[in-house]
């Protein structure tokens, strides 16, 4: 059993991005059955971004990016037989997708993506224009 901490903002940001991406997939015609956790951690440089996708190829992976927005989607492949009565099926089957907006824009074209053992993690750096600065002030 595992047992997770989430401040009230936390719980309000699950909530929220729960609605935007069923509220988008609605719009969209689109039909997402399988919502994945998303760890986001912002770094001086860059920003991980970090998928339990357990299950999922890198064949029915793909990912994103535009500006300052990551869109992870694909497709959860679970063979099943039309003809066994299962008692219980948990395990999750079909199109997913995630939207996760960061707080500045990013440099897709060093973006590096890994799956590895069912968990996806992007090292997105931040761009060019977005990253902090140290200005020097001249004495006159």
């Amino acid at each position: 059993m595992s047992l997770y901490y989430m401040t009230p903002q936390h719980k309000q940001m699950a909530r929220r991005r729960m609605w935007e991406q069923m509220l988008e997939s609605k719009a969209s015609g689109q039909n997402y059955q399988v919502v994945f956790p998303v760890d986001v951690i912002a770094r001086e440089e860059s920003f991980t971004i970090s998928a339990f996708l357990p299950g999922v190829s890198a064949e029915n992976l793909n990912i994103e990016i535009i500006e300052d927005t990551v869109t992870i989607e694909g497709e959860i492949v679970v063979e099943r037989n039309e003809e066994d009565h299962y008692l219980l099926s948990e395990r999750p089957s079909g199109k997913f997708r995630s939207v996760i907006t960061l707080p500045s824009a990013v440099d897709a074209d060093k973006t590096e993506a890994e799956l590895q053992n069912g968990v996806l993690t992007l090292q997105v750096p931040k761009s060019e224009l977005a990253r902090p600065r140290k200005i020097k002030i001249s004495n006159n």
